[in-house]
C-alpha cells in the first residue's frame, strides 16, 4: 500500500465511497463506491487510485501559484476577456512543478498498480474530477480533460498537471459563473485507472432513462468502436439500443426493444508511441464495422443489467461509461454520474409542440428533445470564429465539444452533421433547454449562413430542418388538471420513434397502432419484395433494398427486426396497459409504392374496397409477407415479453374470411387466448354490425372506424369534395350501427372502442359514444386533453345526445352492457337506457336483469309498442329468413 505520509495525496478507489465527493470529487467517489458496495451484484470496475482535494490545494500554495491566478480572477471580474483569463493561468498552472510530496504519492501508487496487475508501465486512463462535479443539480461533465493510454511515471505526473490546468478551461470557467461555484472554491481530484483495451473492441455510454423524454424505464445505450472519447464528444453517429427495464432478467425474455446501427465512421484508438507521439489516433473504421453493431444482445442486456443496479443503489437516474476490452471480452464500468438534464424537469406539466404546416424538409437527424425553434443560419466550422455568432441565430456546424458552449448559450437552435443522442451537442442542448438536430450528415453543407430555417424536433425521434419561419403552436398542460373518466381515453400512435414522448399523458394504453406507418417510415420495402428478392427483376429496386439491408444476409430478418422494434416501443411506452397494434392495411396502390412492390400489387379501379385489409393475410399473393408480420409480433411478445399487446384486423369482411385469418395466425404462432393473446377485429363493414353477434363469437373485441363505417353505410366516398356535406358520423344510420354493436357485444362480453378524431372535433359527439356506452375512445395526442375533457363533462352530464340515444343510469353505470361485466349493474338489477325509462313498467328506472317486463331475457327493449324490437335478433324465440336475420312486421324500425 502507500505510505503513510502520502495517504492525504492518494486514496485508492475501494477504499472511497459517494460520502467522500470533497475528497476526491464526484466522478472517483463514486467509483468507490461502486467498487465497495456494487461488486458482489456483478458490477465490473477498473482498479485504480485518485489523487486528492488536499494535494490540489497544495499544489496552489507552491509557489504562491492561488495568489497568482487570484490576480487573473480579478481581472475578469474587471471586465478582462476570459479566454485570455483562461489561458494565462493554464499557462501557469502548467509551468508550475508538483509538489514533491504529490509527486512521491503518485510514483508510489503507480508502482503498486503496477504489481497489482502484474505487467510493466501498465497503461492507465487519467481523469479529471472536481468536486463540485456530478452533482444532481449540476453537470461538470466534459468540462475537464481525460487523457488516455498514458504509461510510466513521468508521462503519468504530466497528464495530473494537464489535469489541473484543465479546470481552467474556457466553458470551466463560464461554467462556473452561470452556476456560481467560486473558482477557487472548486477543487480537483485526478483519477488513475487501468485501461480498458477498447480500442480493440468498443465503448460508449449508457443512461438509465430516455434521454430526450425522460421515459424511465429504458437504458438507453450507445455504443462505437474504438475508445469511448468519440460517442462523448459527438465525433461518430453511435449505435443505439433500448432495453425495456420492468422485463429485464426474466427467464428467457430478451427486451432490447430497438437496436439500430450508427454510421459509425471512425473509431479512435491507440497511437503509435514513442517520443512526440500522442498516444491516441483517430483512424476510419471497416466497411464491416460500420454495417454490424458493437455488440450482442447478451452484452447489451447485461449493460443494462448493471445500469439498473446502480439506479437503485444511487437511487436516482444514472449517466455511465462503459467499455469493453478486447482481449477479454470483458465488460466494465468506467465512470458513473447522475443524470442531471430530466430529473430537474418539472413532472406535473408537458409543453407540447406542433407545427401547423409545412413543406419537405432540406435535412433531418436525431431529434433532441421536442421543442420547435426558428432563426437564422450561422454556420461555423471551429468555435474560435465566436466573434461572427449573432445571438439568437441557429447554430450550424459539424460537431461541437466543450469550447462551443459560450456560443451555443446564445444560439435559438443547434444543427449538426455527425453525433449521437448522448454527444456532446445533444446532452447540453438538452441542459439548455434548446432544439437540436444531430447526425444529419450534411447540414454544413445544404445550410448557408443567413438562411432562415425552422427546427423542429415536435416529430418523433427524426428531427427536421425546414425552409422558411414557419408556423407553430406551443402548448403547456398541467397533469393535476387533467380529470379522470369510468370511459377510458386511449391513445392513437402511428410513430414509434415519438411514443415516449407522450409517457406522462395519462391515457389508458394505445387504442389503434398502425403496423403500416413502420412498414411505410421505418422499413420502406415491400415484404414480397424481401421474400422473393433473389427473383426479383427490378435491378434498381434491388439495389435500393441491398442498401437498406446491409448486415443483412436474410433480407426477411430486416423486415421482422425493424418492425418488432417499432411494436414494443409504442408497447413499452404504456406498458402493462393495453396497445392495440393493428396489422397491415396498406390498399393495393399504397403497397405498390413500397420499394419493389409494383410486381406484386394489382391495379384497381377502387383500392378503397378492394385487395385490403384481412382478404390479403391468406391469400397466395401476400400470405408470405402476412407471415413476416406475425413473426414480428411473436417476437414482441414471446421474445421481448410485452404480452400487453394485442392484434387487431382490419377490413374483414365476412366470417369466413375471420375464420380463415384466425387460422392463418394460429399457424404462424398467433393463436387467440395463447399466452393471453387477444384479438380484435374493426367494426368498419356494415356486415360487422349486422353480424355483430357472430363476430364477438371470434374476437375478444371491435374497434370502430368510424370513417370507412359511415362511408360504406351511407354510400360516400370520404374523399368526394361533392359529397363532403353529406359524410356525416352522427348520421342516424351510423349512431344506430354504433349503439347497436355496443350493446351486442356487451351482451357478449367483448370490448368496445372507437378511434378517430371525430371525439375532439364534436363534444356531442363524444357525449353520444358516452351514453351508448363504449368501453374506450381512442384518438391523437395532441388531442387527448380537449377528449378527455369532453368526456369527462359527458359523464357528468349522463351522457346521450341529440344523435344518440345511450345513456348512463342513475348510479353512473353504462347502460346495455352485460351483467356479468359488472357495469350498470346494481343489487341485480339492470339499468334501463334514457329512452326505456318513461316507460318503464317498475317505475324505477331499472328493472331486475332476469326479470325486466321490457327487457325479458334480454332481448331489445321493445319501447311499450308493439311490433318493434332489436334487429337482428338473439333470442331463440326468433324466427330466422334465408339471410340468418329477423323477419321484422311492417311496423318495425331500422336498427337502433
Amino acid at each position: 500500500m502507500a505510505s503513510q505520509d502520502a495517504g492525504d495525496m492518494v486514496r485508492w478507489f475501494e477504499d472511497l465511497s459517494s460520502g467522500d465527493v470533497a475528497v476526491v470529487g464526484g466522478k472517483n467517489a463514486s467509483l468507490g463506491e461502486m467498487i465497495a458496495r456494487l461488486s458482489a451484484q456483478g458490477v465490473r470496475v477498473p482498479p485504480g487510485f485518485a489523487t486528492t482535494a488536499a494535494a490540489y490545494e497544495e499544489f496552489l500554495s507552491t509557489g504562491d501559484l492561488r495568489g497568482r491566478i487570484r490576480e487573473r480572477l480579478d481581472a475578469l471580474s474587471a471586465g478582462a476577456e476570459p479566454a485570455e483569463t483562461g489561458r494565462a493561468i493554464r499557462e501557469l498552472i502548467l509551468g508550475a512543478e508538483l509538489p514533491p510530496r504529490l509527486t512521491a504519492a503518485v510514483r508510489e501508487a503507480y508502482r503498486e498498480l503496477t504489481a497489482r496487475l502484474g505487467r510493466e508501465d501498465p497503461d492507465v486512463a487519467v481523469r479529471s474530477s472536481a468536486t463540485a462535479e456530478d452533482l444532481p443539480e449540476a453537470s461538470f461533465a466534459g468540462q475537464q480533460e481525460t487523457f488516455l493510454n498514458i504509461t510510466g511515471e513521468e508521462a503519468l505526473l504530466d497528464a495530473c498537471r494537464r489535469c489541473y490546468a484543465s479546470l481552467f478551461t474556457d466553458r470551466a470557467i463560464s461554467y462556473r459563473e452561470h452556476h456560481g461555484f467560486g473558482h477557487l472554491q472548486v477543487a480537483l481530484s485526478v483519477g488513475v485507472q487501468e485501461m480498458v483495451r477498447s480500442d480493440l473492441a468498443g465503448a460508449g455510454v449508457a443512461f438509465t432513462l430516455d434521454t430526450d423524454s425522460g421515459f424511465p424505464r429504458v437504458v438507453l445505450i450507445n455504443a462505437a468502436y474504438g475508445l469511448g472519447e468519440s460517442v462523448v464528444s459527438g465525433t461518430v453517429d453511435p449505435d443505439e439500443y433500448l432495453v425495456f427495464k420492468p422485463l429485464l432478467g426474466k427467464p428467457g425474455l430478451k427486451p432490447v426493444i430497438s437496436r439500430t446501427a450508427g454510421r459509425k465512421q471512425t473509431k479512435i484508438v491507440y497511437g503509435a508511441g514513442g517520443p512526440g507521439r500522442a498516444p491516441t489516433e483517430t483512424v476510419e473504421t471497416s466497411g464491416e464495422e460500420r454495417e454490424s453493431c458493437v455488440l450482442r444482445d447478451e452484452e447489451i442486456l447485461a449493460l443494462a443489467e448493471w445500469a439498473v443496479v446502480v439506479e437503485e443503489h444511487y437511487g436516482c437516474p444514472m449517466d455511465l461509461e462503459w467499455a469493453k476490452d478486447g482481449r477479454t471480452g470483458e465488460l466494465s464500468v468506467v465512470q458513473a454520474r447522475p443524470e442531471t438534464v430530466q430529473t430537474r424537469k418539472d413532472a406535473g406539466t408537458l409543453r407540447s409542440y406542433r407545427l401547423t404546416g409545412h413543406d419537405g424538409p432540406l435535412v433531418t437527424g436525431l431529434a433532441v428533445g421536442d421543442a420547435i425553434a426558428t432563426g437564422k443560419v450561422c454556420r461555423l466550422r471551429t468555435a474560435r470564429e465566436i466573434a461572427d455568432f449573432e445571438d439568437g441565430a441557429v447554430l450550424v456546424t459539424g460537431a461541437t465539444d466543450p469550447d462551443w458552449e459560450p456560443i451555443m448559450k446564445r444560439a435559438a437552435a443547434i444543427v449538426t452533421d455527425r453525433g449521437g443522442r448522448t454527444s456532446h451537442a445533444a446532452i447540453v442542448s438538452r441542459e439548455l433547454g434548446l432544439a437540436a438536430v444531430v447526425g444529419t450528415g450534411d447540414a454544413t453543407t445544404v445550410l448557408s449562413s443567413g438562411q432562415e430555417i425552422t427546427v423542429s424536433c415536435a416529430e418523433g425521434e427524426e428531427g427536421r430542418v425546414y425552409p422558411g419561419i414557419l408556423d407553430y403552436d406551443e402548448r403547456e398542460i398541467d397533469l393535476a388538471d387533467i380529470a379522470p373518466t369510468r370511459t377510458q381515453v386511449m391513445l392513437n400512435i402511428a410513430n414509434p420513434s415519438a411514443a415516449f414522448r407522450w409517457w406522462r399523458l395519462p391515457a389508458d394504453g394505445v387504442g389503434l397502432a398502425r403496423m403500416e406507418f413502420v412498414v411505410n417510415n421505418h422499413i420502406k420495402i415491400h415484404p414480397m419484395a424481401l421474400v422473393h428478392h433473389a427473383t426479383l427483376e427490378d435491378a434498381e429496386a434491388r439495389a435500393r433494398i441491398d442498401a437498406l439491408t446491409r448486415g443483412y444476409d436474410d433480407k426477411t430478418a430486416f423486415f421482422v427486426d425493424r418492425l418488432a422494434h417499432g411494436v414494443a416501443r409504442i408497447a413499452a411506452a404504456w406498458w402493462p396497459k393495453p396497445v392495440i397494434v393493428r396489422m397491415s392495411d396498406f390498399k393495393t396502390n399504397e403497397y405498390a409504392r413500397l420499394i419493389g412492390g409494383e410486381p406484386f400489387e394489382p391495379g384497381e379501379e377502387n383500392p378503397m374496397l378492394g385487395w385490403r385489409g384481412a382478404g390479403r393475410y391468406y391469400s397466395e399473393g401476400y400470405r408470405e409477407g402476412f407471415a413476416l408480420e406475425c413473426r414480428a409480433i411473436r417476437r414482441v411478445r414471446d421474445e421481448m415479453g410485452l404480452t400487453n399487446t394485442v392484434v387487431m384486423i382490419p377490413f374483414c369482411r365476412t366470417l369466413q374470411e375471420a375464420d380463415r385469418v384466425l387460422e392463418t395466425m394460429a399457424a404462424h404462432g398467433l393463436e387467440r387466448g395463447r399466452e393471453g393473446l387477444e384479438i380484435y377485429v374493426m367494426a368498419e363493414i356494415p356486415s360487422n354490425i349486422v353480424l355483430a353477434a357472430e363476430f364477438a363469437d371470434r374476437f375478444d373485441g371491435f374497434s370502430i372506424g368510424s370513417n370507412d363505417l359511415t362511408q360504406l353505410t351511407l354510400g360516400i366516398d370520404r374523399d368526394s369534395e361533392l359529397l363532403a356535406r353529406e359524410f356525416n358520423e352522427r348520421d342516424p344510420a351510423v349512431t344506430r350501427s354504433i349503439e347497436y354493436l355496443i350493446e351486442t357485444a356487451h351482451r357478449k362480453g367483448r370490448k368496445t372502442g372507437l378511434c378517430g378524431q371525430r371525439p375532439s372535433d364534436d363534444p356531442d359527439f363524444a357525449r353520444f359514444l358516452v351514453g351508448a356506452g363504449i368501453d374506450s375512445i381512442s384518438v391523437t395526442p395532441d388531442s387527448f386533453l380537449l377528449v378527455k375533457e369532453n368526456v369527462a363533462r359527458a359523464e357528468r352530464e349522463g351522457g346521450g345526445a341529440e344523435n344518440g340515444e345511450g345513456g348512463r343510469g342513475r348510479d353512473g353505470g353504462r347502460a346495455g352492457t352485460a351483467p356479468e361485466r359488472g357495469r350498470g349493474v346494481r343489487d341485480g338489477f339492470r339499468l334501463c337506457p334514457p329512452r326505456c325509462r318513461p316507460r318503464c313498467r317498475t317505475g324505477r328506472g331499472r328493472a331486475s336483469v332476469t326479470a325486466c317486463p321490457i327487457r325479458r331475457e334480454r332481448r331489445g327493449c321493445a319501447r311499450g309498442r308493439p311490433g318493434t324490437s332489436w334487429w337482428p335478433p338473439t333470442s331463440p324465440r326468433t324466427r330466422s329468413g334465408p339471410s340468418g336475420g329477423r323477419r321484422r312486421s311492417p311496423r318495425s324500425t331500422a336498427p337502433r
